[in-house]
């Protein structure tokens, strides 16, 4: 079903959050982003039925804490229909906008969108695996050469943009690859240098090389077609 877009106040950015079970680390993300707020940032947080304080902690720290049914995709298209900005930035709960330059991110996001209908960070990946910025580096150049984005490097888009291409496709896993495939058709994204910082825990807890094996494995059979739905089945079940 297409997204219904709503009738913004203008404002010049929104941030949506997606959290599930974040108490570890919500409070300090949000923390990071108050500046931003106080400058006319609106802060969206978009909880998908976490079991924890997550919602406790975020509420006084957010403009809008959202409830949803699980699911990254549906949590992140329910936080674009409440945002007001005309600008939309997706930001993993674990992922921050560069410490202490978070005003300068902006900027530069709003420079780019002067230009470019949509964009993405480059990434850091913090954690304990000395691999890391190997990983990081690939990601980045990866995600340069083929004009695809994922999630953690922050997506961000001219709400008409992403109303007009149906918001994220409401799928278990990759969602964030369909938009920016869908993104891409449209237009080239701006591919800002700057790095937002992202946990490493994924690599750390599971291994990097393991871990790299098998999101490559994964993205290589999405591209041949596999569904989102076995893919994600596939990912639980080798976590």
């Amino acid at each position: 079903m297409p997204l219904a877009e709503p009738h913004p106040t203008p404002l010049s950015l929104s941030i949506i959050i997606p959290m599930l079970n974040e108490a570890a680390g919500i409070q300090a993300t949000l923390t990071r982003l108050q500046l931003l707020r106080a400058s006319g940032v609106e802060l969206i947080v978009v909880d998908g039925g976490s079991t924890d304080a997550s919602v406790a902690l975020a509420t006084p720290l957010a403009d809008t804490v959202l409830n949803s049914e699980p699911g990254r995709a549906r949590q992140m298209n329910l936080g674009a229909q409440h945002a007001r900005g005309l600008a939309l930035l997706f930001l993993h709960a674990d992922t921050r906008l560069p410490p202490g330059k978070e005003q300068r991110a902006v900027t530069n996001l709003q420079q780019a969108l002067a230009q470019h209908a949509w964009g993405r960070f480059d990434i850091q990946l913090a954690g304990k695996s000395r691999w890391l910025p190997v990983v990081a580096t690939l990601m980045n150049l990866r995600s340069r050469l083929s004009g695809i984005a994922t999630g953690d490097q922050g997506i961000f888009v001219h709400r008409d943009t992403f109303f007009a291409l149906g918001g994220f496709p409401e799928q278990p896993l990759m969602e964030d690859i369909e938009l920016s495939k869908r993104l891409k058709a449209h237009s080239s994204p701006a591919c800002l240098r700057q790095k937002v910082i992202s946990s490493g825990r994924r690599w750390d807890e599971f291994g990097a090389w393991p871990t790299i094996r098998l999101m490559w494995r994964l993205r290589y059979r999405y591209w041949r077609g596999v569904s989102a739905t076995q893919l994600a089945k596939e990912y639980r079940d080798a976590r």
